[in-house]
């Protein structure tokens, strides 16, 4: 067949015939409309249904196939949402017809064979007219059994007036009021130019006909005119369509609305994939853990559940003998967002017992007595230690909405308090308690290894960048808006850093939650008044300015705040400048309401604090706050497009799991990381009617953690089954040997006693490892790395009682003597000083003070100085408290000579890498004290050098500022290997000196743009003047301008 092509698309006749063809290569009966023996009104080929029903059915008589006909023919098509639903029901679910002789016995009849697909006629056709209420000719349809269940409708791509948007319109709007006889049957829609092919339901937006990129789950993802072929492929390969029409389509019970909702390809794989892998691990003969499906945030994983558990209802009978299914999620509104879903889905499930368990009394009642079938919903905190058992069947199955935070807590952890240790267990533990013999599935939109080691490998992945190709989400957008913050770059970078600092140091859990909470006193910065204003008045504007581009378009925004104090502060900033704004009212202009209008509206203020209430709260915020009612009622406002609430003030809530297409842009001034941060920029990558794009704008520069959590979380995810093994190796010989090493100690009462006899058996084992140093550095080496191993192994399952025991009481005797001895894993008050210390003065030692005395005013190179430090017997100790004081020492040195500063720093640098190396040696314990003092000398050399630069100036007979300019230039001539005397640097030194002293006279220096101008355009002519080089002007410059505003903030 010759095609007519045009700019690379084809013209929408060949386009027609080109995809009759590719129909014909999967075996379907081609048929023009025209030479089919029918009447126009007859919207069936009875011919085709009669012959299937004759071959299938051979025991009905004529007549008893006329009546089956006829329900069909008599579905009415007016109003056409319920005709298309009732039609559905009956093709997909069958009927039991009455037999003519009453004797018997009736038949369940199906118009179609789904599980053999050879039984049934294939069929497109083209030119198929349809006399109804006005008479069309929809472009193709596709026939099974003489029963028309898609639409086909073409646009040419060579006409740019003429787009799938137009063929969409076609179908919802002409055909729907036109041939609604024809389209109750046509459930499937397809629209296409060629190049985009797109595929939904008669009732589904334009916006949510989405593509069909691969014919099957190997495939690479296919665009253009391939996607085309693996719409054909995937979606109309005799097998694949009747599957995809049977469970993949979903009228809800008693939708509101128009709805009818068509799996999207990532949604069909990742049924199917979770479906067989279900099988495989079901107990007793599987291991239980099902696997992990890692979907996109934002690409409809609760539907896929829900296509999951049709699949697991009625296709996996002999299997699962009519499961249990219990959905859990861990928050309240995301248990509550899975019930809207679930009990509209009776039908589709065929199970009337679908519920959301209501409290800890409900679970025991309903799940204790439930003998089969059910799909229930609840929190994962409703398990606990009284849940009990529940049930020791093996067709339950648990799928665990949000994976990576609903599976902690399956593993025993110790509590150490001044009563004694106490063994405690996190909901995830007394959930498989209750049901110990169900297999374990989880969705994430963020895998984490925990929950791969809880619920199994990942099973199927659908990427951010794959969602956000495909169209399924829109793109997200990056905006940096750093709020000026009266501290360096260096500061704000150190802050943001400590938690990870505590982390590597080997902090155990407890100080790592702890050290979380430290992070959130960021409030000292983030709080500041002048800056709180600023943010303020930016996010005012910016949002102001964003609603003014696209009037029409409903655009509600989010701002995500460090903690309920700041998120107040902030709403009270945000009054002040726009009060009209935290009034109540039905709508910003309410005068363009029609009554009617109003009357479904609420009145709610457009900005509101979403926050559970605190026992101190002051009464404004108390009251601002609200009841669980009331946050409540602002989340179904949030949601609602009408609504006059457009900025939500959040915390933690709705951060995660919480979907508003119509949210547009995030505001971010809050610390956040990996999983968490992926989580809350996707709030914002719905699709909405207008929407290009969704916006995150940074206040408190996450960037650098925003790229390392997307290339962790946007990719495919590796398997990590391979680390586990290793590491369960690891661990094994590594709590061999610590059993070795600790083989005198009888730490029966560990084991045996009660809380106070453990605890003491704790210190008694701890001051045991410390009776020498070899000892002490052999247990703390090993410790460590059965920390590592047992970090990863723990949530797998694979370890025994007796393992765990031994691990937690190891690393219990561990975690005592790492804070007795090294110091730098402090507790929560000591986080919360340094992170306040920090803030307001500007500096790192951390962990330094129980060797010198901070309260003293103390110059780093004096000999008392060298003298205090030389007492100091440990050698770690003592490089730890030369190389923090050597930070600090540089960190105010490049506050008066940037350049300088950054050469010390690089010499640090690589003392420290040294120093971290030590572990390459065979064993810690041969990290000898030479080793180590041999570093310390080096540092101290630093420190002199360092010294020594400070005072130069005096030698040079120039001042400190302009040392710092000389030491530019001779940076940059050096760096650039060009001539250029030392006094003649010293000379033009002065004169920058004059020249930015001339331009920091104005306060508002760093707001000037035109002053740095002018400063820029001052120095090239100088630098010209002078005979430096003219090509490194803006390097200097550069430099100059840097210094310059450090003598400005800290001068």
């Amino acid at each position: 067949m010759d095609y007519i092509f045009e700019k690379g698309k084809f013209v929408e006749s060949e386009l027609e015939s080109a995809i009759i063809e590719l129909f014909e290569k999967f075996d379907y009966q081609y048929a023009l409309g025209e030479n089919i023996d029918r009447r126009f009104k007859d919207v069936l080929i009875y011919s085709d249904l009669k012959a299937f029903l004759s071959q299938n059915y051979p025991m009905l008589t004529e007549n008893e196939i006329a009546r089956a006909i006829a329900i069909l023919d008599n579905i009415p098509s007016i109003p056409l949402y319920e005709g298309a639903r009732e039609a559905y029901r009956v093709l997909s679910e069958g009927f039991d017809l009455l037999r003519d002789d009453h004797s018997e016995t009736a038949v369940h009849v199906e118009f179609i064979d789904f599980d053999n697909p050879t039984n049934n006629i294939f069929k497109v056709v083209n030119q198929y007219t349809v006399d109804d209420i006005r008479s069309r000719r929809p472009d193709m349809l596709v026939f099974v059994n003489g029963i028309p269940i898609t639409i086909f409708e073409f646009k040419s791509a060579i006409e740019e007036d003429a787009t799938i948007h137009n063929a969409w319109e076609q179908i919802k709007i002409r055909y729907s009021r036109d041939i609604p006889a024809l389209l109750k049957y046509c459930t499937m829609a397809v629209i296409s130019d060629g190049v985009n092919t797109k595929l939904g339901t008669i009732f589904t937006p334009y916006k949510f006909f989405y593509s069909w990129n691969k014919a099957n789950d190997t495939d690479t993802v296919a665009n253009g005119i391939s996607s085309l072929f693996t719409m054909i492929e995937g979606t109309f390969a005799q097998e694949r369509l009747l599957q995809i029409f049977r469970d993949f389509i979903f009228f809800p019970d008693d939708s509101k609305k128009e709805e009818a909702i068509i799996c999207r390809y990532p949604q069909f794989f990742a049924a199917k994939k979770m479906l067989a892998s279900l099988n495989e691990h079901k107990r007793p003969n599987g291991d239980g853990k099902g696997g992990i499906y890692f979907g996109a945030t934002g690409c409809g994983k609760t539907y896929t559940m829900l296509f999951l558990s049709r699949q697991l209802m009625l296709r996996q009978k002999e299997t699962f003998h009519n499961p249990t299914i219990i959905l859990i999620t861990d928050r309240e509104d995301l248990d509550a967002q899975t019930s809207k879903l679930f009990v509209t889905a009776k039908k589709y499930l065929h199970d009337t017992n679908v519920k959301s368990i209501e409290s800890r009394d409900d679970l025991q009642k309903t799940l204790c007595n439930c003998e089969s079938g059910g799909v229930y919903i609840t929190t994962i905190q409703k398990f606990c230690e009284s849940t009990g058992l529940l049930s020791n069947r093996s067709n339950i199955i648990c799928i665990s909405d949000e994976a990576h935070r609903s599976n902690a807590g399956v593993v025993a952890k110790l509590k150490r308090t001044d009563k004694g240790v106490f063994t405690t267990y996190g909901f995830a533990y007394y959930l498989r308690e209750s049901f110990p013999n169900a297999v374990y599935c989880g969705f994430t939109g963020t895998p984490v290894d925990e929950a791969v080691a809880v619920f199994g490998d990942v099973v199927d992945a659908y990427t951010m960048k794959e969602a956000c190709d495909d169209g399924i989400t829109v793109r997200i957008a990056y905006e940096p808006r750093l709020a000026p913050v009266l501290l360096s770059d260096k500061d704000a970078k150190d802050i943001q850093k400590y938690y990870e600092r505590c982390a590597e140091q080997g902090s155990n859990p407890e100080q790592i939650e702890e050290s979380k909470r430290a992070m959130s006193k960021l409030s000292a910065i983030l709080g500041h008044p002048e800056r709180l204003k600023r943010l303020a008045k930016d996010i005012v504007d910016h949002y102001e300015s964003l609603c003014n581009e696209k009037p029409k378009v409903v655009q509600k925004a989010m701002i995500v705040c460090a903690d309920r104090t700041l998120a107040f502060k902030l709403y009270k900033e945000i009054k002040l400048l726009r009060e009209e704004w935290t009034i109540a009212k039905k709508s910003d202009n309410e005068a363009e309401l029609s009554a009617d209008s109003l009357n479904e509206l609420v009145a709610i203020p457009k900005v509101n604090l979403v926050a559970t209430r605190g026992e101190n709260d002051e009464k404004e915020l108390y009251n601002l706050c609200g009841t669980k009612e009331y946050r409540k009622f602002l989340d179904e406002q949030f949601k609602n497009n009408d609504s006059n609430f457009k900025i939500a003030i959040v915390v933690d809530m709705w951060i995660t799991g919480f979907d508003v297409p119509s949210l547009a842009v995030m505001y971010i001034d809050k610390p956040l990381q990996k999983h968490t941060l992926v989580q809350t920029i996707s709030r914002v990558n719905r699709v909405f009617d207008g929407k290009d794009k969704g916006l995150v704008v940074d206040y408190i520069g996450i960037k650098t953690e925003m790229m390392e959590a997307i290339k962790i979380y946007g990719g495919p995810q590796e398997s990590p089954i391979d680390e586990i093994a290793i590491s369960l190796g690891i661990f094994r010989n590594h709590l061999k040997l610590i059993d070795d090493l600790l083989v005198n100690f009888n730490a029966t009462d560990f084991y045996m006693g009660e809380p106070l006899q453990r605890l003491q058996c704790l210190n008694r084992a701890a001051e045991y490892v410390q009776t020498s140093k070899e000892l002490e550095s052999r247990f703390m080496t090993l410790s460590r790395k059965l920390k590592a191993a047992y970090g990863i192994v723990c949530p797998s399952g694979e370890l025994s009682k007796e393992e765990t025991a031994k691990a937690q009481f190891y690393l219990a005797v561990r975690s005592i003597i790492y804070k007795q001895t090294i110091g730098d894993a402090p507790d929560a008050e000591v986080m919360n000083e340094v992170v306040e210390e920090m803030v307001q003065k500007a500096i790192t030692v951390t962990g330094v003070e129980n060797v010198v005395d901070e309260n003293k005013s103390l110059d780093f190179f004096s000999d008392d100085f060298l003298k205090q430090l030389n007492s100091v017997k440990m050698p770690i100790t003592k490089f730890n408290a030369l190389m923090k004081l050597l930070k600090k020492a540089i960190s105010n040195y490049g506050k008066v000579n940037k350049v300088k500063a950054l050469d010390f720093d690089e010499r640090l640098r690589r003392v420290v890498e040294t120093y971290n190396s030590r572990d390459k040696l065979v064993f810690a314990t041969d990290v000898v004290a030479d080793f180590v003092n041999e570093l310390s000398d080096e540092l101290i050399k630093i420190m002199h050098d360092l010294q020594d630069d400070k005072t130069s100036f005096e030698k040079m007979g120039v001042s400190y500022e302009e040392k710092a300019f000389y030491d530019i230039l001779v940076h940059v001539r050096d760096t650039h290997n060009f001539i250029f005397e030392d006094e003649k640097c010293i000379d033009l030194a002065k004169k920058i000196k004059l020249l930015v002293d001339d331009k920091l006279q104005y306060a508002n220096f760093f707001n000037r743009d035109d002053i740095k101008s002018q400063l820029n355009q001052d120095l090239t002519v100088l630098l010209y003047k002078n005979g430096y080089p003219p090509e490194w002007d803006e390097e200097v410059f550069e430099k100059v301008m840097e210094q310059a505003e450090n003598f400005k903030r800290y001068n």
